[in-house]
């Protein structure tokens, strides 16, 4: 919706206020735990009661702050409340401790940066016993050594309102946290969320939500302070990341469905926000208010919140295949980072400028991310972003997992979001991901079971094409999750080497499958399959279609997207596989595949061509096979006579992560 500048800002206000107010009949008598409805997380009640009241607190901070101690409902005080009962030891809504509950750790970094923000009209009068016993209930995070992710920089941003407020901190702690975040930097504006076997490979909102957002916040808490030259490099950074995200985010509103933690949704503007914020945006302030607005509006208008005026845990509506074991009922607010240019007053640029179009709005294009791994393709007519996925998995390299469907895939938008069977929060096994189907390349066993994808090793990546490998296996265990899964035996498998080409609303995807030992006497005994882009379907006019010979692969979803795959050589048989509570955006999905005919032969070239956009499908490409001193070549002209080649070369096996851990 196109609204006025002011407008603007008093929707982002209202949305707040309702959000806030929503909350206080789930509140303890005390405010100090707001215990929302819904399944516990992993860390218990008293944990989820804490992060109801630190994630909502932020909100407040942010809306406090932003209207310049304006308060008409209360919030200052109201909170103050549960800061006094919080920390009171001998009390029964009291907060947990570092030492009970690790959560709680996370929760108090956003309990700082709110009273940062709101410290003239809620640190500043709170009475000196509570600022005393808050001080104390922070103090064991110094010293603590804090996991390898972003995890850091909630002891740091902890400490650093410590130091200004006269409680227990340490250089070593802070300094600590500034060398490792450096070490996680990958170029061009992207952090690795820590490393995972020593290697960048964790990429996803966590870049922008946390690994941008704290450091600048860092030193705007420390002021005067912070290390000379640290804001500088900081500011410098996100610069770079936002001419990246701004490309990742489609014509509807939606950012890219993709890695873990996305019930937190538009969290995603945190970035975009403090850039502004900070100066450090290549953004127009227009484009920053219309990226933001689209999104807030994309999912308070799609179900994102319940008829109680709550955030629920899942995407649109409820869906708890998105979910890890760490998410509880108030797991959602953490959305409350996305308000934060309500701390820019209204006449900002932000607020006083008129909106521009999304990026993927203005023009097609076609872009390659170094760090991530990623090509991304947006295209106008469709206002569709698509990112095909040759990089960072989250996992160690050293050893093979399960496939975590919001890290394995081959490709993930903005208008459709990956398979994800099961409830990952709900115990071992409850998350199998038995037969990964959609954007994978897989080769099924005897019982027809899909091998799994991670780790996979980026071989190439140019300006329109990528290629990467990994070694085909089959866990005994599928269940998944961000950091692994379960250490359980595999049976291996061959080689599957994958390149892509892309133009468009098109992926050419080329396979070589290889034997791993090399013997020639090594027979092919695996059906190769490809899964296309998985949209949500009407259930009452949509059924699975069997395998046929010949013919397009195709799906038209619910909002009129198509998705298709056509064969360009060696992958005949095409059908289309349906799935139930299965994905995020309807209750039915379908998914387009295509089979080899029998055993994929070793060191053959497969391809089809994928296809995601509206229903007027572009001309297909012609593609041809070629060799080169072993490197098997698709050849790729589009229609417009420009061209691509896929060069997949063989196996060199040297990466093999699945050497010596096979069971006898």
């Amino acid at each position: 919706m196109l609204r006025t500048p002011a407008e603007a800002r008093a929707h982002w206000e209202r949305t707040a206020d309702r959000m806030l107010l929503a909350v206080r009949p789930y509140a303890a008598s005390a405010h100090s735990l707001i215990n929302l409805p819904g399944p516990p997380s992993h860390n218990g009640v008293l944990s989820d009661g804490l992060e109801g009241f630190a994630r909502t607190f932020l909100l407040a901070g942010f809306r406090l702050a932003g209207a310049s101690g304006a308060d008409p409902y209360g919030l200052a005080a109201w909170y103050a409340t549960g800061l006094a009962a919080g920390t009171d030891p001998g009390n029964s809504e009291r907060w947990p401790t570092f030492a009970e509950c690790g959560q709680a750790k996370v929760e108090a970094a956003s309990i700082t940066l709110a009273l940062h923000e709101t410290r003239p009209w809620i640190w500043d009068r709170l009475e000196s016993v509570v600022q005393e016993r808050l001080l104390a209930w922070l103090a064991p995070m110094v010293g603590d050594l804090m996991p390898g992710n972003n995890w850091v920089w909630f002891q740091a941003i902890t400490e650093a309102f410590a130091r200004t407020a006269g409680g227990a901190w340490s250089q070593q702690d802070l300094d600590r946290t500034v060398a490792l975040t450096d070490g996680w930097y990958a170029g061009e504006g992207w952090y690795s969320d820590g490393l995972t076997g020593g290697e960048h490979r964790n990429f996803d909102h966590y870049n922008g939500w946390a690994m941008h957002l704290y450091p600048l916040w860092f030193c705007r808490i420390l002021g005067d302070a912070a290390p000379a030259g640290l804001l500088d490099r900081y500011r410098s950074r996100l610069t770079r990341f936002l001419a990246d995200q701004r490309l990742l985010v489609g014509a509807n509103g939606s950012p890219l469905i993709h890695g873990r933690s996305l019930t937190y949704r538009h969290a995603v503007l945190a970035s975009l926000w403090t850039g502004a914020l900070f100066d450090a945006t290549p953004l127009t302030p227009g484009e920053t208010r219309a990226i933001a607005g689209r999104m807030l509006d994309h999912f308070t208008d799609h179900g994102a919140v319940d008829e109680h005026g709550l955030l629920t845990l899942g995407w649109h509506r409820p869906h708890r295949g998105l979910l890890q074991v760490y998410s509880g009922p108030a797991s959602p607010y953490w959305a409350s980072k996305g308000f934060i240019g309500l701390l820019m007053p209204p006449d900002h640029p932000v607020w006083a400028e008129p909106e521009h179009p999304l990026a993927v709005q203005q023009i097609d294009y076609t872009r390659s991310l170094t760090a991530p791994g990623w090509l991304v393709s947006g295209t106008a007519a469709d206002g569709v972003v698509r990112v095909i996925n040759h990089g960072g998995d989250h996992v160690d390299p050293a050893r093979p997992h399960a496939d975590d469907p919001c890290y394995a895939r081959f490709a993930y938008s903005t208008h459709t979001a990956p398979e994800t069977p099961g409830d990952p929060t709900a115990g071992s096994g409850a998350c199998a991901d038995a037969d990964p189907v959609d954007n994978t390349v897989a080769l099924l066993d005897g019982a027809g079971r899909a091998s799994h994808r991670r780790p996979s090793a980026r071989i190439s990546l140019g300006e329109t094409t990528a290629v990467s490998r990994s070694r085909a296996h089959w866990p005994a265990d599928s269940t998944w999750d961000p950091f692994g899964g379960p250490d359980t035996p595999y049976t291996l498998g061959p080689w599957i080497t994958v390149g892509s080409a892309v133009r468009g609303s098109l992926e050419v995807r080329a396979v070589r499958v290889d034997p791993t030992s090399g013997d020639k006497a090594d027979q092919p005994r695996h059906v190769l399959r490809m899964g296309g882009w998985a949209l949500p379907v009407d259930a009452d006019s949509f059924s699975a279609v069997p395998s046929t010979v010949g013919g397009t692969a195709r799906v038209v979803g619910t909002g009129g997207l198509v998705s298709s795959l056509s064969d360009a050589r060696g992958l005949p048989f095409s059908a289309v596989v349906v799935g139930t509570g299965s994905n995020a955006l309807g209750d039915t999905s379908a998914t387009p595949v295509r089979y080899s005919d029998g055993p994929a032969e070793y060191g053959t070239l497969h391809v089809v061509v994928v296809h995601l956009g509206g229903a007027d499908e572009p001309r297909l490409p012609e593609v041809t096979a070629g060799a080169e001193d072993g490197v098997l070549l698709a050849q790729v002209v589009w229609p417009d006579g420009t061209g691509d080649t896929i060069r997949l070369p063989a196996p060199d096996r040297v990466y093999d992560p699945c050497v010596d851990r096979s069971p006898e």
